[in-house]
């Protein structure tokens, strides 16, 4: 999976909103996923299998309280010859627990907070602290739906422990119904533009960040002795999509793209790059089954 050389602020960037918005920060109560990346040059075939479930909790004065967990396990195949044994990076695992609070900040806007600690390891053998991460959430929502043109806006500020950055980046998302046939979104992970020819239908284009930064319990040992301590993946694809409602908030949806950039490396405890795995461009599968609340 991906660059040599010293971590940039830029790749730090990328990855932050990778791994905090592409998982912690779904809107759907249940989601299941697989995403396959096939073979190129580089030798490495990647599967993603995904599960989520949200479950919000009802308190009084139009208060929420929002509980759950997702879990990701990332499976690696390789037919090239690394100068390095590879079984440590045979299977990934990324494990999120959420704990979400939302509130009525006025007429217009809802408050919502989100503490995710994190679990990111290959884990061969019992949890250290180096495989736990924390993610911290504040938005406002404005979601506005009984107009001709409805649409949502989120403002906030995120905070990831895996970014290396000691304050928290801003967040930005906007979603608008233009026409009753056509929407768009725009903002970080993901920017897209919808055709809805029927309420069972949707086409779109999209472009998304996914990765993940995960460590690696037994540190693997490079040819000029460095040691890779940490896997990361940061990728912007490019993709075109198909989703069936099953009802309004029920769906099966696939994705069909390709990864327009990708650098994926082992990192040293600095997160400073020591090694390349790959940074060539690869077909991108994604499909599976949600529900959702918008």
């Amino acid at each position: 999976m991906y660059n040599t050389g010293v971590t940039s602020i830029g790749v730090l960037i990328l990855l932050f909103f990778a791994g905090i918005f592409c998982h912690a920060q779904s809107t759907d109560l249940l989601r299941i996923e697989t995403t396959h990346v096939p073979e190129n040059n580089s030798g490495i075939e990647t599967t993603r299998y995904r599960f989520l479930v949200n479950v919000p909790i009802k308190l009084k004065n139009d208060k929420y309280l929002v509980t759950g967990a997702e879990y990701n396990r990332f499976d690696f195949e390789t037919s090239v010859q690394f100068p390095f044994e590879t079984r440590e990076l045979n299977r990934l695992y990324v494990i999120d627990l959420n704990l979400g609070y939302i509130t009525k900040w006025n007429d217009n806007w809802r408050l919502i907070g989100i503490v995710t600690p994190r679990l990111a390891s290959n884990f061969t053998g019992e949890i250290l602290a180096e495989d736990m991460r924390l993610n911290l959430t504040a938005t406002l929502l404005k979601d506005v739906k009984d107009i001709e043109k409805p649409f949502r806006l989120a403002l906030g500020l995120a905070y990831n422990s895996n970014a290396g950055l000691p304050f928290p980046l801003p967040l930005v998302i906007y979603y608008k119904r233009f026409h009753p046939n056509w929407s768009y979104t725009l903002g970080i992970p993901r920017m897209n533009f919808k055709y809805h020819p029927s309420k069972k239908h949707t086409l779109q284009t999209a472009l998304l960040l996914d990765g993940y930064y995960i460590n690696i319990q037994n540190d693997i040992v490079l040819p000029d002795a460095e040691l890779g301590s940490n896997i990361s993946l940061s990728a912007l694809v490019g993709a075109f999509g198909y989703q069936y409602h099953i009802t309004k908030y029920i769906s099966l949806y696939g994705l069909f793209g390709y990864t327009l950039t990708q650098n994926g490396v082992l990192r040293d405890d600095w997160r400073n790059e020591v090694f390349l795995l790959n940074n060539q461009g690869n077909m991108y599968f994604r499909g599976g089954f949600k529900i959702g609340i918008f």
